[in-house]
């Protein structure tokens, strides 16, 4: 059975458009996975008190017929791949792959949260999810909601627009994976 989830990549370390594609690259290695949308990019400044570079941020929807469990192993995966070092916590990363929602799953155990427990403290997680979930009526309000009330005020800024990130996809689905 196939499940619609929605992930948060963000990035802060080397060439950071380059992370962000190649993990959607990486996602779409395994025929159990298709990415269905892709996010503008964002850039923010990190949470967390640890003095570090900002990062770039997307939101990717998927439809996978993984469970919940064998998506976030292959997102350890494609985190130990693009060299993800868990030195500090809300440290610098090349990359950070989080499920934020998983069908209609809640899921509550040490290593797996659905939906994720700080999406609703995060606009960096927020805005990017309601950009890709805009034909779905009910979830884009109740985002528009959570936007709202987030305590959350740091700056966001929009650096790449939806429609050139969307060429993504295409260039994958092609075979294209080094026209940057």
């Amino acid at each position: 059975m196939w499940t619609k989830a929605y992930l948060s990549i963000g990035t802060n370390m080397g060439d950071r458009l380059a992370n962000l594609k190649q993990a959607v690259r990486l996602l779409e290695r395994r025929p159990e996975i298709e990415v269905t949308s892709i996010s503008s990019v964002y850039e923010t400044a990190p949470v967390g008190g640890v003095v570090q570079a900002n990062f770039l941020n997307i939101a990717v929807g998927l439809s996978t017929n993984l469970s919940a469990w064998d998506l976030l192993a292959w997102l350890h995966v494609i985190e130990q791949s693009l060299h993800r070092r868990r030195l500090i916590h809300w440290g610098p990363r090349t990359i950070d792959l989080d499920i934020v929602l998983y069908g209609c799953t809640r899921l509550t155990s040490p290593t797996l949260k659905i939906p994720h427990l700080e999406m609703a403290n995060r606009r960096f997680v927020l805005v990017p999810l309601q950009e890709i979930m805009s034909g779905k009526e009910q979830e884009y309000w109740h985002l528009a909601q959570l936007i709202r009330d987030t305590p959350d005020r740091e700056w966001l800024t929009q650096r790449i627009k939806k429609e050139e990130v969307a060429e993504w996809i295409k260039k994958i689905n092609q075979g294209h994976q080094d026209d940057d």
